[in-house]
């Protein structure tokens, strides 16, 4: 066993008591490896989405001719390839598993499922976890693997208590442990995202809970990017010694994700704002929330105006991606080391399959999202929420 191992067995063995509990657990037959293999199913370069299959029926991929088994994927012949999975309850968290399936948390529910990278799969509860607040858009919030997850079997994920936001890990099977508890939460802005840097350290995206002025409070771990160990301790080099706040000034991390250079991105919704930011986060920078403090770094870059309200991000083949909810659509940018560091952006998938909220980069050259059509802003079909899994023109692909 790792040190590390080592040192969050006697944590989870010390007495802490986790607010979450496991409820109802079923880890399903462990999947065998995929025999699919990668093909692009959009375009990703200067807006002009590909060919997609027909959904059944001949309707159009935003309106299926009929509902589906909730939580799985129509077994018509004709599916459009690109939803994996249909009928999940506010998806939201996204973890790519190393067969190349993915698990993706539901925020309302605290349900984790299992879905394959192909149409037409059966989609299966591996997971529950309860006590869990929903208010101000909290629940399950995100979800990572560890970078050690041959050895260790660990999923992280940032959770809403009734009393605290926290980051909590577990495996497939076993307790719910907590690492990082005590981020504020309050009636709305609870929003936050998930990442591990390329060297291991694990970052928290927090919102500041609906009190702004905790996002400028240096004591105050609402409304930052953290930046901790995987036992939840400040990282080694973080800004301040002793302290796990990496940045501050963010209202909600809408999205937090991380190149293999050692970028790190953060995007996030501002009231009041004509375009809503996209931060190339440097240590101990401070990012306008509610107001400029020292420190100050403008943004990298802002969302186009005519796509606002950013739902996710990642980086897939030195490209930034990232969803505009409002536009409903995919949007990427050429991304470099350095100031300025982004592109144009082009987009897809525009209107394909509505709101689309969380996007990841798996390791196979593709991507997954989902989308957030019930949110009580979007035009829903029968089959939302979907998951989708998509592979952009021009990416480098590994085959499974």
């Amino acid at each position: 066993m790792t040190r590390t191992g080592h040192l969050r067995r006697l944590r989870a063995g010390s007495g802490v008591a986790a607010v979450l509990l496991l409820a109802a657990c079923t880890a399903g037959a462990k999947a065998s490896e995929p025999t699919w293999r990668p093909k692009p199913s959009f375009s990703g370069e200067n807006g002009a989405p590909g060919p997609l299959q027909p959904a059944p029926g001949g309707a159009s991929p935003n309106q299926p001719a009929a509902p589906r088994t909730p939580g799985s994927s129509s077994a018509t012949k004709q599916l459009d390839p690109s939803v994996v999975a249909t009928n999940l309850s506010a998806p939201t968290g996204i973890a790519i598993m190393p067969d190349h399936t993915a698990l993706v948390g539901e925020r309302t529910t605290g349900r984790i499922v299992r879905v394959q990278p192909i149409a037409g799969q059966p989609v299966r509860t591996v997971r529950t976890i309860t006590g869990l607040s929903t208010v101000g858009d909290g629940g399950l919030l995100d979800l990572a693997l560890s970078p050690n997850y041959a050895e260790d079997n660990l999923i992280f994920a940032y959770v809403t208590t009734p009393t605290d936001n926290r980051v909590v890990d577990f495996t497939l099977t076993g307790p719910v442990t907590p690492v990082l508890i005590g981020i504020p939460r309050g009636t709305t802005d609870n929003t936050g995202r998930i990442a591990f840097a390329v060297n291991g350290d694990l970052l928290v995206g927090t919102g500041d809970a609906g009190r702004a002025a905790d996002a400028a409070n240096p004591k105050s771990l609402a409304g930052k990017v953290l930046r901790v160990s995987d036992i939840g301790a400040p990282a080694a080099g973080n800004p301040t010694r002793g302290s796990r706040v990496y940045t501050s000034g963010q209202r909600v991390v809408n999205g937090l994700c991380t190149g293999a250079t050692g970028q790190i991105v953060e995007v996030e919704t501002r009231p009041g704002v004509a375009s809503d930011p996209i931060n190339l986060l440097q240590p101990g920078a401070s990012y306008g929330w509610p107001r400029r403090a020292t420190g100050y770094r403008v943004p990298a870059k802002t969302m186009p105006a005519a796509a606002q309200s950013p739902g996710g991000c990642a980086i897939l083949d030195s490209r930034l991606f990232v969803t505009s909810r409002d536009a409903t659509q995919l949007l990427s940018a050429q991304i470099g080391i350095g100031q300025p560091a982004l592109g144009v952006f082009s987009a897809s998938l525009r209107k394909r399959y509505g709101r689309l909220l969380t996007v990841s980069a798996a390791s196979d050259g593709s991507l997954w999202l989902t989308t957030t059509n019930r949110d009580g802003h979007g035009s829903p079909v029968p089959t939302d929420e979907r998951v989708l899994r998509i592979v952009p023109s021009g990416a480098s692909t590994n085959p499974a």
